[in-house]
């Protein structure tokens, strides 16, 4: 059954389901099952379990779909490039979850790691990662930061402008004089190629901050190999984030090929990185591309574009993104308050309150992205209902999930969940309200461990100096 067209206020593409309890399997982890009494489970350990054990919300992990996804990429990856006789290497996005267990869990799964700050290298190098399978990326890298990343010997540093050149050409400078290797570096070139994604996540337009137009690579490719610190290794492009399909890729490609085989005539150019950011299912209508297509339509498409130029193709980097960790993640809340409201003389929504909201996913707010929900304590024969999902934070946009079809008997009490938080929503938590982030719980075989703890009332205060020092101004600390 479709929803109605008369109610406007009912999303397009969602449907009233035949049944307000079942899983969609392209939105939850592979592992996702209810038991005999309707309880969710997540790699064998119960939804009721993990709230009497670590309390809600919580971030829950599993940590076997993690490795099983890490894998499945790089071995698509590989296979695709093979068949040309070259390599590839896929990085593992940093900034869509990032702890020492993820990175660790990756990096033995044979994934590189893409990170963005400093915060996000000592992440990387405290787990033990090997800093020449680490990446640096960022628009604006501090001196402190490039410091450190060539200290350590990272990998490669994707440039991002001719400040940031100029910069890190001081830095190692310094070090080259002293017997050091010269820094592998990247150059980040917007293709002009338009995602099919949410503006805010289409990351290859001219107008934007990251990277260099086309037209510039080539001034700026010309200044690194006057440098003898540094050695360009290669093209850097990132087209967007959510992406389904190869077509935005192949076009990308066309172009930046284009701009490989000009670079050609200055040097051999071992690597072409054309980035990522491959789609998840948010929702039961939501159809990613498998991932063995996308890595063969691309792979392909540059392969036949550096044939018809008669150049050889590099070997290739590719930046997956969240399609790592997004479906491997699920966020349990525990309902607060139910409020049926009248949205127009013939709908009826229930706004459902938990105990999370914009401060544990902050992306419903920042790109208007859509959800699933399923009662996660219990299953029901109520007839579904439409629901929004909203937060405890005092915001009207603090929405949860916009629009979704519960079982109507869902009371206060009940544990609900949210599939496909694995990506972006730990990484862009926050404090609003002084609400203290939640743990990260890492589930398997039936086991659940804290894999990053959660905070508290006391952790928020210590960082008020005027609490600590027991004067309003913190006169006393200075």
């Amino acid at each position: 059954m479709s929803a109605a067209s008369d109610r406007p206020l009912v999303p397009a593409w969602l449907t009233v389901p035949d049944d307000a309890n079942a899983l969609a399997a392209a939105v939850w982890p592979a592992s996702a099952a209810r038991d005999d009494d309707g309880q969710l489970l997540i790699a064998g350990v119960g939804a009721a379990a993990l709230r009497a054990r670590f309390g809600t919300p919580l971030y829950v992990l599993d940590e076997d779909a993690v490795r099983r996804r890490a894998r499945e990429v790089r071995e698509a990856f590989a296979a695709a490039a093979a068949r040309h006789g070259v390599q590839a290497r896929v990085y593992y996005a940093g900034k869509a979850f990032l702890s020492t267990e993820v990175v660790r869990w990756v990096t033995e799964e044979g994934l590189a790691v893409d990170v963005a700050t400093g915060g996000e290298l000592a992440v990387a190098l405290a787990a033990g990662a090997d800093p020449s399978r680490l990446g640096l990326h960022g628009n604006n890298k501090s001196v402190a930061e490039l410091e450190r990343a060539v200290e350590i010997g990272i990998g490669s540093i994707v440039i991002d402008s001719r400040i940031e050149l100029e910069r890190l050409a001081a830095i190692v400078e310094r070090r080259v004089a002293a017997g050091a290797e010269p820094q592998a570096v990247l150059v980040r070139v917007n293709s002009g190629v338009h995602a099919e994604t949410h503006d805010f996540l289409a990351t290859a337009h001219e107008d934007q901050k990251f990277g260099f137009a086309l037209a510039d690579a080539p001034a700026v490719v010309a200044r690194i190999r006057e440098l003898p610190g540094l050695r360009f290794v290669g093209l850097h492009c990132h087209i967007g984030s959510q992406i389904f399909g190869a077509r935005g890729f192949e076009e990308s490609a066309a172009r930046v090929v284009d701009l490989h085989a000009q670079l050609l005539a200055g040097g051999d150019i071992p690597v072409l990185n054309l980035g990522g950011g491959f789609g998840i299912a948010y929702t039961s209508v939501d159809t990613p591309t498998p991932i063995a297509a996308l890595a063969d339509g691309i792979v392909d498409a540059v392969a036949r574009e550096c044939e018809v130029r008669g150049i050889p193709l590099p070997h290739l980097a590719f930046e997956p993104g969240r399609t790592i960790v997004g479906r491997a993640g699920v966020t349990l809340y525990e309902v607060g308050t139910v409020k049926p409201v009248q949205v127009s003389d013939e709908l009826e929504r229930l706004y459902v309150s938990v105990d999370g909201g914009m401060s544990d996913n902050a992306r419903p707010a920042l790109y208007g992205a859509q959800y699933s929900a399923r009662l996660a304590s219990r299953t029901s024969d109520a007839a579904p209902a439409l629901a929004r999902v909203v937060g405890r934070h005092c915001e009207s946009g603090d929405i949860v999930v916009d629009a979704e079809y519960l079982p109507g008997d869902v009371t206060p009490g009940d544990l609900l969940a949210v599939p496909a938080t694995g990506a972006y929503c730990f990484s862009l938590s926050s404090n609003y309200n002084y609400v203290p982030r939640p743990p990260v719980v890492a589930v398997r075989d039936g086991a659940a461990r804290v894999i990053v703890r959660g905070e508290t009332i006391d952790d928020l205060l210590a960082r008020d100096l005027g609490v600590a020092s027991g004067s309003p101004s913190g006169e006393e600390n200075e």
